[in-house]
Parts: C-alpha cells; structure tokens; sequence
C-alpha cells in the first residue's frame, strides 16, 4: 500500500504541476457540459414561418393569430403569391409557410373543412417533423374552436363523435432537453476524460525513459497500475459530484432515485473506464497513438453507441449488437432511469451487474497484457 500511495503521489504531483492538463480534466469538462445543454437542444419553438393568406376573411386572420400564440410558430413576414415560396425556402428565410386559399373563410361559415397547406422545409429533419405535427394539431384544435362557436351562436349543442385522446407525460412533461441530456452528459465527459488520460499516463513514462525504471524496481505491475490510475479514479468521481451539482442546481434536473445506487454504479463505470484506457496504454507505443485509440473507444462510442441522442432501437442491429461492448450503453441507462424515473436496483440490475462484470474483465485483461509486454 505505501508504494501504491508513492505512485498515486507522484502521479498528482504530474498533475497539479501540468497546467494543460489541469485544464483538460477539470476546466474543458464544465465548459462541454454547457456547451451540450444549452447548444444542443431537441426544443423546437418560433418556428419561422411565412403565411400567404389568398382569403383575406375573418376566419383566416383569426387561424393566423392561432399559429401566432401558440409559441410554436413565429410569423415572420406576410407574401403576396405563390411564387415567392421558393425563394423563401431556397434563402433559408423561413421553416415553414402556411397558405390559406381563397375560400377558407366561407368552408368555415358552412361547417365545412377548412383547406390549409403547411409547406416545411425539410432540409432540418427534426423541425420539419415537429412543424408538421404542430401545424396538424393546432388546425385541428382551431376546427374544433370552430365548431363550438357556430354551434353556440345557432343556439344548439355541438356534437363530436370518434375517441376522445388524453396524453399525459411521465417523467419530463416539460419536454426539456436539458433533463434528457445532462445525465447522458455525466457518461460521455466521465469516458471521454478517464479513458483518455488513463491512456496517457503509462504511455508518457515510456517516451521520457522511466518507464524500464519503475519495471525493474521492486514496485510489482499491478502495484504501478494502481498507484497510475488512483488519481484519475479519484478525479473521475469529483467529476461525477460537480457534473451533477450543476445539472440539479443550474440545470433543474430532478434526482427521484438512490444516491447509493448511483454512487455505486458510478464506481464501477469509473472503473470500466479505467479498465479501457489501460488496454489502450497497454497497446500504445505513443502519445499520439494512445489519444487516437481512446478517441475512437471513448467519444464516438459513448456518443452514437450509448442512446445518448437518439434510442439503440433505430440504429441497424449489428450496431445495436456491438454497442454491448462499451460500458456507457449501461451507464447511460443507469443515469437516466435513476435521475428522471427513480429506478430502483429492481430495474437496474442488469445494468450494474454488467458494469461490474465489465470492469473485473477489462482491469484483468489490462493486468495480463502489460505482464505480457513487460
């Protein structure tokens, strides 16, 4: 234990005295993280949108100001003709342009269906879909605003058949990203900085020299590694505490679930973590080489593989498949479930079995190969 103590020692020595990489693992993280959460954002609202009313009747003016106070859609300009709808899209103008033919008004005096075109510019595929959902069931609440009204004015009452469709939202009824993001965040800025400093740490004492020097002294390997990766580990959880200090704090994001359940599978990611950038030291015969591996098994995994931004079940399953072998697949469900749900070990079993599983293979497998290599 005191040359594991030794080691950790000097390792924090490298660090605190390494201004770039003081930088890097403590400032670079915070910045990411309000970079992603208020950058990237699924939120669609004031959605720019161009009307060409061709009816210039009541009923027009009065679905136009719908759209308006909706807060989905923002009217930005008022054309003249068809003609111009081309131009506005081909400028980038506006998402959306609603046009209202010459009619409208007196279908909607007859009880008759109002015809309205919603063109979207598809070349944002998110807005496009969120816009034509929004444009669908705001004329469909107008119609039926509609239809109460005239119902009331002829004195009689209005009469709906079909389903009557209650949606209530679990968990985010708010539909904010943040509380999406921010727990998907904690899993990608934890991989990214443990697995690529873990990587470097090793291989850095081969290029200076003193890596052959540790080997031939009575420190054992196992003891090396231990003392190598005690800073970042205990680096990585001050991480994991301040990420998610801010996301409750800044952030509004609720916490319904166990604190020890999340400090433990925190634990054990952080040694997945670990785990990884040893193999990848292990197998590095330079810097450079030790940050493209860890780049490679670290960010793009733990960003397209993880359900970070969009669910596994819509990726190809080969990708589903090989997402198995990167532990922020399990992690970033913990996350979330514990954060927005309030998951239980009942539910997240599976998960944290795995991650455990993962980091006793990962840590051995990187023991055996720098035995192998020494």
């Amino acid at each position: 234990m005191r040359r594991i103590l030794a080691i950790a020692r000097k390792e924090f020595l490298h660090i605190i005295r390494d201004r770039r990489t003081l930088i890097a693992v403590l400032a670079m993280p915070l910045l990411q993280l309000f970079l992603f959460a208020y950058a990237v954002s699924f939120d669609v609202k004031d959605i720019p949108t161009a009307v060409l009313d061709q009816d210039q009747s009541a009923f027009s003016r009065q679905y136009i100001s719908t759209l308006q106070q909706s807060n989905y859609f923002k009217i930005t300009q008022n054309l003249g003709s068809e003609a111009q709808v081309d131009g506005v899209f081909a400028r980038s103008e506006d998402v959306a342009v609603v046009i209202l033919p010459p009619g409208f008004g007196d279908a909607i005096a007859a009880g008759r269906p109002g015809p309205v075109q919603v063109l979207i510019d598809g070349a944002e595929p998110n807005s496009a879909q969120l816009g034509q959902a929004y444009a669908t069931g705001l004329s469909r609440v107008f119609g039926f605003g509609v239809t109460l009204d005239q119902a009331e004015v002829k004195g009689r009452t209005a009469s709906v058949g079909g389903l009557s469709a209650r949606t209530r939202v679990w968990y985010n009824p708010e539909g904010s990203s943040s509380a999406f993001l921010v727990p998907g965040l904690i899993v990608l800025l934890i991989t990214i900085t443990t697995v690529q400093q873990t990587a470097n740490t090793l291989v850095r004492e081969k290029e200076q020299g003193t890596y052959e020097q540790l080997v031939v002294s009575p420190i054992r390997r196992i003891e090396l590694m231990l003392g190598k990766v005690t800073p970042w580990a205990l680096i990585a959880a001050l991480q994991v505490v301040v990420i998610s200090a801010i996301g409750l704090l800044v952030f509004r994001i609720p916490f319904r679930g166990s604190v020890l359940l999340f400090a433990v599978s925190s634990v054990l990611f952080v040694l997945c973590a670990l785990g990884l950038g040893l193999l990848v030291s292990a197998r590095s015969s330079s810097i450079e080489t030790a940050n493209q591996m860890a780049m490679m098994i670290s960010f793009l995994p733990a960003f397209m593989l993880s359900g970070f931004v969009f669910p596994l079940s819509s990726i190809p399953p080969v990708l589903q498949f090989v997402s198995y072998l990167f532990p922020a697949r399990y992690f970033m469900v913990i996350t979330r479930t514990i954060f927005l749900k309030g998951g239980g070990l009942d539910v997240l079993w599976p998960e944290v079995l795995a991650l455990a599983v993962y980091a006793v293979v990962m840590l051995v497998l990187s023991s055996l190969l720098y035995r192998e290599r020494a």
